[in-house]
């Protein structure tokens, strides 16, 4: 068994040189087929830009960002220059009643690039304490107003909002909520937008209002002063690229303010440029209420999340409240030092390589290569928008995802990163990506289709 003494790790090379000594026993890994990666690792040594290398050198072309997070490329000497000084000037500081100057100017910097007029922001530590604290928040929002009735969370079926009690809840992925028979009560969800969607379709569904008005249906079946708010992915990524029909977003925020429902975006994968903006409420322009964010945030250096809400909501809530602490709510690491730092260096990257634009310019090569594949062995359907892609596979009979997560293994071994969820591949490339590489991308998964059965 490896110990700290034997892993003395500061290199690439010592990762590398280490790998053959690490003990795999202690680690649960998260949402793995822990049995089967440990009997086949595939492990990471290093990562630059596009590319991962293997702890037995090969590169890997990063067509994932990840895990939806890595949006300016790896190793980007910024962001790590901030964390390094952050860590060695101050290593934690607690902001429960006390502060600190980053967490501030982290916050100012997020409140620049949100829509208008949701330039209050609280600081969480993942996508899924974002969703935890916008429901609380929502809550405590209607509370300070005197609609204490106001208990009911609508999310929407096939939704992802991470897997704390509260977004598992109201999103809306069977297989993450049926072994968590526990849930929160008074939740309802809407329709997902993929029933009659049209296969093949480029960027946006034709419109489809009837699905958004099945909020008036639950508006009247549980009564608008039981509603607290309505959370949705503007497009729901996790679940498979699922991409909303043109007017559906700005007809659930004319029902939401219709009835007084504050309305949440998740944008924990969406945000910071993934759709060529820096929020999908600036790319379909509707603005919510409150928009949880992660992921993209740090370039996914350090753990961090955050919501921002509007003016309105964040004033309700302090205004309304009785003296002392306004919102019972918040963590230890809210806020930390080095993931203020690492926000702060990220955003400034965004901002100094114009990389949301960039992201845009390069939206119709990625969503022509996308299509390219509608004839590969296979596919049943190609979706995309801005930056990101989802390739559906027909499943094996009596088999479901197995096609999907033998791609996945046969893409790593060729040297490109995909994810993969149920039959749908998704992809979502750090925002650094070229045309020469979107191509090689597309060329590669295109060869790995061919080779699966």
């Amino acid at each position: 068994m490896a110990t700290l003494a034997r892993l003395d790790i500061r290199t690439a090379e010592d990762l590398t040189a280490a790998a053959g000594d690490v003990d795999m026993a202690h680690f649960w890994m998260p949402f793995t087929n822990n049995r089967f990666f440990k009997a086949n690792p595939r492990l990471f040594a290093s990562a630059r830009a596009m590319h991962y290398t293997t702890t037995d050198g090969q590169q890997v072309l990063d067509g994932t960002a990840g895990l939806w997070c890595v949006n300016a490329g790896h190793g980007r000497a910024p962001i790590a220059a901030a964390i390094a000084e952050a860590a060695h000037v101050l290593d934690f500081a607690p902001t429960f009643q006390l502060g600190h100057p980053l967490a501030f100017a982290a916050a100012s910097a997020v409140a620049r690039m949100m829509p208008a007029g949701m330039d209050r922001v609280f600081f969480t530590n993942s996508g899924s304490e974002s969703a935890d604290s916008a429901l609380k928040i929502a809550l405590a929002y209607h509370h300070a107003r005197g609609e204490g009735t106001r208990f009911r969370l609508i999310g929407r079926q096939r939704g992802y909002h991470g897997t704390n009690f509260g977004g598992m809840s109201v999103g809306g992925i069977g297989g993450n909520r049926r072994r968590h028979v526990a849930q929160v009560w008074g939740v309802d969800h809407l329709a997902h937008t993929h029933g009659d969607a049209v296969r093949f379709q480029r960027g946006q569904q034709p419109s489809n209002g009837n699905l958004a008005d099945e909020l008036e249906d639950l508006v009247a079946l549980h009564g608008p002063e039981t509603i607290a708010a309505v959370m949705v992915e503007p497009v729901a990524g996790s679940t498979g690229v699922l991409v909303p029909p043109h007017g559906y977003l700005q007809r659930l925020r004319d029902i939401t303010r219709k009835y007084g429902i504050l309305l949440i975006f998740d944008e924990v994968i969406t945000g910071f440029g993934r759709l060529g903006a820096a929020t999908a409420a600036d790319y379909f322009g509707v603005t919510p209420d409150i928009l949880t964010m992660a992921k993209g945030l740090t370039n996914g250096a350090v753990p961090m999340g955050a919501v921002a809400v509007s003016r309105d909501v964040h004033d309700t809530v302090i205004d309304r409240s009785p003296a002392g602490i306004e919102f019972f709510h918040g963590y230890t690491y809210s806020g930390h030092p080095l993931a203020a730092a690492a926000a702060i260096a990220t955003l400034k990257l965004y901002d100094d390589e114009a990389l949301f634009a960039h992201a845009a310019s390069l939206a119709p090569v990625w969503e022509d290569a996308a299509h390219a594949l509608r004839d590969a062995p296979h596919v049943i359907d190609v979706r995309n928008l801005g930056l990101v892609a989802a390739i559906e596979l027909a499943p094996r009979d009596g088999a479901p995802g197995a096609r999907a997560m033998e791609a996945f293994h046969r893409a790593f071994d060729a040297g490109l990163l995909i994810r993969v969820t149920g039959d749908i591949i998704a992809l979502s490339p750090p925002l650094i990506i070229t045309a020469a590489q979107i191509h090689e991308l597309f060329d590669t998964l295109a060869q790995v289709l061919r080779q699966t059965p």
